[in-house]
């Protein structure tokens, strides 16, 4: 394994099951925005890829910072524009239903463990 990996993996460790989700999304969303249709890849393809890179943006400053409340708000945010954009992209027929099924589940798993990181935040900030 080489270095780079390793610093990767450890990052990933220390941000928890939320930031491997998020960039397990956006790992399966780059090869679905590259089959979307030209007039749309560089508008609706462009948003949702730039979404879902600013909500593993987010969280990978969450995992770094002592004031995550603000990063984790954020990145569900972007998580919940990055919902319309996949519903509007199946609403135009530019994803299938079974992508879209597929991106709402790795969404809203995302969506999940973010809540369960600032529930956990909030516990550990109350005496």
């Amino acid at each position: 394994m080489s270095d780079d990996s390793k610093n990767s993996k450890d990052a990933t460790r220390r941000g928890g099951p939320a930031l491997e989700s998020a960039y397990q999304l956006l790992l399966w969303l780059t090869p679905a925005v590259e089959k979307f249709p030209r007039n749309f890849k560089f508008t609706l393809g462009d948003r949702a890829m730039a979404t879902a890179i600013e909500a593993l943006d987010h969280l990978v400053a969450a995992t770094y910072s002592r004031e995550r409340l603000a990063r984790l708000s954020a990145a569900n945010l972007a998580l919940e524009r990055l919902r319309f954009f996949m519903r509007l992209a199946s609403d135009l027929r530019i994803i299938d239903l079974r992508k879209y099924e597929h991106a709402a589940r790795l969404i809203d798993e995302t969506g999940r463990l973010i809540g369960g990181w600032i529930k956990a935040d909030r516990a550990a900030k109350t005496p």
